[in-house]
């Protein structure tokens, strides 16, 4: 076990956050912790990494432990290149690297079976015991291999420093994979990752060797890491093993259950204080009535279980419907600064379509967006379309207006009971509408912009990551709200399970290129691996590419074949020499030593030219 929590309860003065909160994470473990904004969840990892002290209850941290802690913005300071600070983690296993060979070429001098040799030997054997332990010839590798998954391949030798908030809190992701901690602990680590990113860290956290506990809104995150749930809600925790969809299924079975035993102990009560209220008085009777009173004495009794909380009831509604063809891109050119985005673009969306704009990080998919709605000349829209646009910065929103000011100002006809009904069915309720707007939290403005968007009463809606910052109820909320909306949607998300809900076409900005898939989000990444197998349908999905690329990319997969093959034999030659040179019989022949040591230093040359050269391709 490496922590645990027993009936822990915190708050802040008057203000109790949870209490009788109990769990525990051993280790290979990986739990998924939910909850609503304001919940707790930030808190309770505070109080597990010792930033805070429970007000009742044990906290349990295993001696010794290694914990490794992502904040939700944190934030990473250093004059550093990327690849540079990534080799400070493995100090010690690259001074170890360089010691071996300082001791090795150190032995090759000194005269056989003397003092000092054997020192050198049992020096030498017992730091080649730490290298394979610590795989410290594989470094390279392995910091090449999470920079590039991480997307920063073509960012090694940038400072730290001049990288952009969400860059500096995705390498400080990439520093704690390489440091593998005992616990890893992830708050929204999916926040700044672009789809492609996020699937090689699933695939990689899916091998990490430690614990993992994550808060995470992502259900496609929590659905492929964890195998375990644990929600707080109402000032209590709850644990569900499992995975989040099957999460969803065991919190209403739970609920149906507390709610059938409360029923049944109701029933059963109110039979006995019947029972009691007849027969109390009776002579003949008042003894087993007594024995009823004792009954309903000694029963414990259970709490009618509160139904799980309701998300806000978003509407998005329209007066006017436009002409069929919505919008119309031709031949698109798109720069910002000395950078193209994209070249040629062309795109046809028809009234009713529900189209997903995805790509890499920086591709140009909100600056496409802002485009449509400020009227590109290359850009047609169609009669009587109405635009309502949805700011992921909520940067149209008046940070001095309180809430209710807001919504009002923009809809002056609205009477007073129809504003403040408007702002409560997206969850902002009678305390929230004197709070000025740039005091509310990021879920709260969220809900005011989204709010104001369903009173816009646009045919056609743009959303610019409009889940960024609320939890799963009023995600789920707003999906099913965009469900039966009948108008046009065209939205830019990294939520993979909001596409996968509402997108009937997914348009991919890859290779400065607007590319169209028909289909759903299953079916778009059912084409790309197709694409990725079947060059020649490449050419029909992705872009073309040329005879001699393919060429050069097969060379590559070769080469790489080749090195990893060459990579094992020399590290078997390697483990066999030292196993030799362990061997009291090989060690007393100085001349067989000598051998077998300039063969050892022969293959760690090698070797490190492969991990190199594999380093490289990679």
């Amino acid at each position: 076990m490496l922590i645990s929590l027993d009936k822990v309860a915190f708050g802040y003065g008057d203000n109790l956050i949870f209490e009788g909160v109990s769990f525990a994470v051993n280790e290979g473990e990986r739990v998924g912790l939910i909850g609503g904004n304001g919940e707790g969840k930030t808190t309770l990892i505070k109080l597990v990494l010792g930033g805070l002290e429970a007000d009742e209850g044990d906290v349990f941290r295993r001696n010794g432990i290694k914990i490794g802690y992502l904040e939700q913005n944190g934030g990473y300071e250093s004059g550093n290149t990327v690849y540079k600070e990534m080799l400070e983690i493995f100090t010690q296993e690259l001074n170890a690297t360089e010691k071996l060979s300082y001791l090795s070429a150190q032995l090759s001098d000194t005269p056989f079976q003397s003092r000092e040799y054997n020192v050198l030997s049992a020096k030498i054997e017992s730091l080649n015991k730490y290298l394979c332990a610590n795989d410290c010839f594989n470094v390279e590798v392995k910091i090449k291999t999470v920079l590039n998954g991480m997307g920063f391949s073509k960012m090694y030798d940038r400072i730290i420093d001049t990288l952009s908030g969400g860059e500096k809190t995705r390498l400080k992701l990439a520093r704690l994979l390489l440091e593998s901690p005992d616990l890893l602990i992830l708050d929204e680590p999916t926040n700044h990752l672009d789809i492609a990113t996020l699937f090689w860290l699933e695939e990689y956290l899916q091998n990490f060797k430690g614990s993992i506990l994550v808060v995470s809104h992502d259900r496609y995150f929590l659905d492929r890491i964890v195998t375990r749930i644990l929600e707080i809600e109402r000032k209590r925790l709850t644990s569900y093993t499992g995975n989040y969809s099957k999460y969803k299924i065991l919190k209403e079975e739970r609920f149906v259950r507390l709610m059938k035993d409360y029923e049944a102990q109701q029933e059963e009560r109110a039979k006995l204080q019947d029972y009691v209220d007849r027969n109390i008085a009776r002579a003949t009777t008042a003894k087993s009535a007594q024995s009823r009173v004792k009954q309903l004495e000694k029963m414990v009794i259970l709490e009618k279980p509160l139904p799980p909380v309701k998300p806000p009831k978003f509407k998005f509604e329209f007066s006017v419907s436009p002409y069929e063809q919505v919008l119309d891109i031709f031949g698109l050119n798109l720069v910002r600064g000395a950078k193209t985005l994209i070249s040629n673009g062309n795109l046809s969306i028809r009234r009713g379509d529900k189209v997903a704009i995805v790509g890499e990080n920086g591709a140009g998919k909100s600056t496409l967006l802002k485009e449509i709605i400020n009227g590109n000349p290359q850009i047609r829209v169609g009669r009587f379309v109405k635009f309502a646009f949805y700011d992921q910065e909520s940067a149209n929103l008046n940070g001095e207006n309180t809430v209710l000011a807001e919504l009002w100002e923009r809809h002056v006809g609205y009477t007073q009971t129809e504003a403040r009904g408007a702002l409560a069915r997206c969850g902002l309720f009678a305390e929230d509408m004197q709070k000025q707007v740039k005091a509310l939290s990021g879920g709260e403005r969220a809900k005011l912009a989204l709010c104001i968007l369903e009173c816009e009463k646009g045919n056609v809606l743009i959303l610019d990551e409009p889940t960024n910052h609320l939890d799963l109820p009023v995600r789920e909320g707003l999906e099913t709200a965009l469900k039966n909306f009948d108008g046009t949607l065209i939205f830019v998300s990294h939520d993979r399970y909001f596409i996968s809900a509402l997108a009937e076409r997914i348009v991919e900005i890859d290779g400065k290129r607007l590319n169209c898939f028909d289909g759903g989000y299953d079916s778009f990444n059912e084409q790309k691996q197709q694409a990725e197998i079947r060059k020649p349908a490449e050419k029909k999905i992705v872009g073309y590419r040329s005879a001699k690329d393919r060429a050069e990319e097969e060379r590559k997969k070769q080469l790489v074949k080749k090195l990893e093959a060459d990579i094992a034999e020399c590290e078997d030659e390697e483990r066999r020499i030292n196993e030799m040179l362990a061997d009291p019989k090989i060690s007393a022949d100085y001349v067989r030593v000598n051998e077998l040591v300039k063969k050892l230093e022969t293959i760690k040359f090698q070797l490190d030219k492969f991990y190199k050269e594999y380093g490289d391709m990679i």
